[in-house]
């Protein structure tokens, strides 16, 4: 299930810290990525992902890495967190984008991984964090409750809903809306996670006291389903089906497994619905969310 798309900090280093191993370009352009031994790279001790998930989508990095890994210096990232120094151990510098590719070129071989530099990543704390959240929130690989811890790490350092809605570029609505997600009962955060529960679904549930959520998402299920039995054996003879009814967590458990991208999604889309299916989609997506 598409959730936006991924911002890559790596992209936006054409400035290196001054204890940088790569050279400042004389010629105006950014400067090239370094190869550097996999052994002075430290993964982000604050990263917020809870997993680093499946890293065979990665195992071509033996031979090619497609974007170099963002770092900052060793003394950079000490400034703001001298309490993880044993946790970095004598490490160089602190991966804070590419920590799978990092994990991926120590588990397929790959000796070296290319880095740029950026210390100005490491100005402060907010900066620091904002970096790591928004290279995960959107990838079809971060689901939505480590997303939620995410933001709530942003808000947390920042004081304010507010103002993390602004280092993230959301708004305070989609903030709120994940937050809301951590006042589930854990058995409900495991269904979001595999896909039985919507969010939108969720949100609702949140508002439940935790002690009665699972109890109203199961009454709430066997209403749905008895509404499309119903449904079902009302409907003319040449339209019944055998196949169970499709609900909103199965659509999505399914597009968990394909993982389509917005674009695949799009054309699915297009090419299943009328013109009729298509406005009503539309309604329903530009449609105020409670």
């Amino acid at each position: 299930m598409a959730r936006g798309t991924r911002t890559n900090l790596a992209t936006l280093a054409g400035v290196v810290g001054d204890n940088s191993p790569v050279d400042r370009p004389s010629n105006g352009f950014a400067a090239a990525p370094t190869s550097v031994p996999l052994s002075e790279l430290a993964p982000n001790p604050r990263n917020p992902r809870d997993d680093l998930g499946d890293l065979a989508d990665l195992v071509s990095i033996t031979g090619t890495q497609l974007q170099p890994a963002l770092v900052v210096t060793r003394s950079a990232y000490l400034r703001l967190y001298p309490e993880d120094e044993t946790e970095i151990g004598l490490a160089r510098w602190i991966v804070i984008n590419g920590c799978r590719r990092l994990a991926a070129a120590a588990n397929f071989g790959r000796p070296t991984l290319d880095i740029v530099v950026k210390d100005e990543v490491a100005a402060d704390r907010i900066t620091l964090l904002a970096a790591a959240v928004i290279e995960n929130v959107g990838r079809r690989d971060f689901d939505v409750i480590e997303e939620a811890k995410a933001v709530e790490l942003m808000v947390a350092e920042c004081r304010t809903v507010e103002q993390a809605a602004l280092k993230l570029a959301k708004s305070k609505g989609w903030i709120s809306q994940r937050r809301a997600l951590l006042k589930l009962a854990p058995e409900l955060q495991k269904a979001i996670r595999t896909g039985e529960l919507a969010i939108r679904t969720a949100r609702s549930l949140a508002q439940v006291p935790q002690a009665e959520q699972v109890d109203k998402w199961q009454a709430d299920l066997q209403r749905e389903n008895q509404a499309d039995a119903s449904n079902q054996d009302n409907a003319p003879a040449d339209q019944k089906s055998d196949r169970p009814p499709a609900t909103a967590a199965k659509v999505t458990k399914a597009f968990r497994r394909m993982e389509p991208d917005p674009a695949t999604l799009a054309d699915a889309l297009l090419d299943y619905l009328d013109e009729d299916g298509l406005h009503a989609l539309l309604a329903v997506l530009t449609s105020p969310r409670s």
